[in-house]
């Protein structure tokens, strides 16, 4: 699966590319009027392959949910039960990736992808997979899809085999095929996992070949005496598995996390199906240097939803080449970010379908 969705990935179609640049010069506005966002809906007419490209809704948020090996060595204050509980918040519609999604439309599609601990049952569960009916924004998913119940300590041994990290990458390629086929006209990146933030950064300076230092975070706020550790723990890992950033998978593997490897299975399947995904936070973008090395072309299909106040995420941009769309100073994960980004890319694409040309309006040019 993942050889044919990266054989599937081609760049841009710089014809449509070209298309979309002379109708905003048609336009009722003056040239570039609209900065970023003339670009942005530029690259998403090429990542279609149609100018104007598709309007890109309904949105489906997608959260991959792990726990994390590394957790023993207190780089977090959080007991790695909240991963498990969060889980039965957002299915609960409780959390602020719920009120987000229902403020813009989106439905939110919760992944259990290596959870340690057990998680909540009910009715909204759905072990089989995502009804092929469609996207139901008012009802939370749980997919199981547990590789293993969390990864190994990555400061002991590496925290996955390469055919876990190959089982995770594959289980977000289906995802996004499945909500693709749903009728997404978009993907949101979403995570859930305590201590996530620490093989991020590992997997960020690995890709990047930033020192640990910059690649590193607060996550979700510990005090400079845990930080210094955070870093330590980070640092010492590279040095013991000397991660390969030719090889994907071995980095997922060596230093990342369930979470992580299903993010960039899903950038990668949606790239290969040329739909937009709208990245989230420090744990996607490190997750999207993962596909992006797989495959160089899966960055067309990217949008940087938002600048994470974490210093990784800036380091893994610039890495990329992205500009965030907007900068909050969030730090929350789930795919909220990537939800208040996402009227601006909506708002990018609909000028192309709906703005006048100066022609059409009869409004004389200068």
């Amino acid at each position: 699966m993942l050889e044919t969705t990266i054989a599937a990935i081609r760049p841009a179609d710089e014809t449509a590319m070209a298309a979309a640049r002379e109708l905003h010069g048609r336009l009722t506005k003056p040239a570039g009027s609209l900065g970023a966002l003339e670009e942005l809906s530029v690259r998403l007419a090429g990542l279609a392959g149609a100018c104007p490209p598709p309007l890109p809704e309904p949105a489906a948020v997608a959260i991959f949910a792990g726990d994390h090996g590394v957790h023993a060595q207190g780089v977090s204050p959080w007991p790695q039960e909240v991963t498990g509980q969060m889980i039965g918040n957002f299915l609960a519609g409780g959390a602020v990736v719920n009120a987000f999604a229902r403020q813009a439309g989106a439905s939110v599609t919760v992944v259990d992808v290596g959870v340690a601990t057990p998680l909540p049952t009910g009715p909204v569960a759905d072990p089989a997979g995502l009804d092929p009916a469609g996207l139901d924004p008012a009802v939370p998913r749980l997919v199981v899809a547990s590789v293993r119940r969390g990864t190994r300590d990555f400061t002991v041994t590496a925290a996955l085999t390469r055919d876990e990290a190959l089982a995770a990458v594959q289980t977000g390629i289906r995802i996004a095929d499945e909500l693709i086929d749903a009728g997404a006209g978009i993907l949101l990146t979403g995570d859930m996992g305590i201590g996530n933030t620490t093989p991020a950064a590992a997997l960020i300076a690995a890709f990047t070949g930033a020192d640990p230092l910059d690649a590193t975070g607060r996550g979700t706020g510990i005090d400079d005496p845990t930080y210094a550790h955070k870093v330590a723990v980070v640092r010492s890992a590279l040095a013991r598995h000397a991660p390969d950033p030719a090889d994907p998978l071995g980095v997922l593997a060596a230093v990342g996390g369930l979470e992580h490897a299903a993010l960039a299975g899903l950038i990668l399947g949606a790239a290969a199906r040329r739909t937009p995904v709208l990245l989230d936070g420090v744990i996607a973008v490190s997750a999207a240097l993962a596909a992006a090395a797989f495959a160089p072309a899966a960055v067309g299909a990217m949008v940087a939803g938002h600048r994470s106040a974490e210093p990784g995420a800036t380091v893994a941009l610039r890495h990329l080449g992205l500009d965030p769309l907007i900068d909050l100073g969030l730090r929350l994960g789930e795919g909220t970010g990537a939800l208040l980004a996402l009227p601006v890319v909506t708002g990018a694409v609909r000028v192309l379908h709906e703005v006048a040309t100066f022609d059409s309006a009869g409004v004389a040019e200068k």
